[in-house]
């Protein structure tokens, strides 16, 4: 199993990495739909930190194949039964995210991402076998997956109280192995192929928040035949979600990717960076369904928390995409200040009435504000 050549002309994702992201798309349906119903309840805090950690396991393991598989992919036998491997501590990772958000039973959970990543050390041990020239960075790489598996493991038999310090700890050693790893040498990776890889798992995310959003304001409209709030959350999610798409490929990812001293720079900023991106704008369908639960049932929670949870994750979203997608293009103070500017209106909606609608007339101003000069 060589590594790939990085300058590999017309390399693009394979039919095994679209089936890996589609079965992906039931976990994030899961956190999503958990989000959901602990916004509703009011349960912004607890439910959100649940939230963060559940998908940072979804996003981890889903990043960690995509570089290797933009490293190494053989597509033979043995490659693709680890691939369906993966796919299956996905599903059983899937299956424990309702348990993880209700009580904060984390065994189910911790048995489907012990599945995905022992699947990954595996491949990362083939490699070792059969690329001599980066043996080091593949060992530490199958090292430092296997240990990090043991302490996840080890987390559940230790107290309740110290079990969330116990997690911080994991996912601080979960993303310094790849800094580690590649200190001994670089893996080959292929700019087009990330940013293919990222881009669409970025339509993936920003589909499921549309379907969640979709899903909760055609409950809100049978229930209640429609009213002037719904028509408005309605109009400002759509608005929100053609905008986020806009923004994000307004700039190819694979320019700032391309084979160049800076680029290797930026390369762990931007993969990192992305976690706040695919989590924003997952968090986003959550956030509107909440809304719309708002304005139907009476759940209790304030109209300003209720508007946060529609506004934070779009302003979230919007910063991230800047920061590490966009801003690396801006060479002026004009270019850039637009998107501070949008994210502070934007972050200010959950005041309004109508703060999906205020926050996606926001967002389209942007786009407008971004695309017109350039024409």
């Amino acid at each position: 199993m060589a590594g790939r050549n990085p300058a590999e002309p017309h390399r693009s994702a394979t039919s095994l990495e679209l089936f890996f992201d589609l079965c992906f798309v039931i976990a994030v349906a899961q956190a999503s739909g958990s989000l959901h119903e602990a916004l509703t309840h009011g349960d912004h805090a607890t439910g959100g930190l649940r939230f963060a950690l559940v998908f940072f396991t979804i996003w981890w393991a889903w990043m960690n194949f995509t570089w290797f598989a933009s490293a190494y992919d053989p597509d033979d036998v043995p490659y693709r039964l680890a691939v369906l491997a993966q796919i299956t501590g996905s599903l059983v990772l899937a299956a424990g995210v309702h348990r993880a958000f209700e009580d904060g039973d984390l065994r189910v959970i911790t048995l489907g991402y012990v599945v995905l990543r022992s699947a990954l050390a595996a491949l990362w041990l083939r490699a070792a076998l059969s690329d001599s020239a980066r043996r080091r960075t593949a060992l530490r790489f199958a090292a430092g997956v296997t240990v990090c598996q043991l302490g996840w493991v080890g987390l559940l038999l230790v107290p309740a109280p110290v079990r969330l310090p116990g997690i911080v700890v994991m996912i601080v050693a979960e993303v310094s192995v790849p800094v580690w790893a590649q200190s001994a040498g670089m893996t080959p990776w292929h700019p087009h192929h990330i940013a293919e890889r990222y881009e669409l798992f970025t339509l993936i995310v920003l589909g499921e928040s549309v379907a969640a959003a979709t899903v909760a304001v055609r409950g809100a409209f049978d229930r209640h035949h429609g009213t002037g709030a719904l028509y408005a959350l309605a109009g400002g999610g759509l608005l929100m979600a053609y905008a986020m798409w806009w923004l994000y490929f307004a700039r190819p990812a694979h320019t700032l990717l391309a084979a160049t001293h800076q680029a290797h720079r930026r390369r762990f900023p931007w993969a990192y960076g992305h976690y706040l991106i695919f989590a924003s704008a997952t968090a986003e369908g959550a956030g509107l369904a909440a809304y719309a639960d708002h304005i139907t049932r009476h759940t209790g929670t304030s109209p300003t928390a209720a508007g946060a949870a529609v506004t934070v994750p779009a302003a979230v979203f919007l910063i991230t995409v800047w920061a590490v997608h966009l801003r690396p293009h801006q060479r002026s103070v004009a270019e850039r200040i637009p998107f501070p500017i949008a994210a502070a209106v934007v972050l200010s909606a959950a005041w309004s009435p109508v703060p999906a609608l205020l926050a996606g007339v926001t967002l389209a101003v942007l786009v407008v504000v971004v695309t017109v000069p350039r024409r």
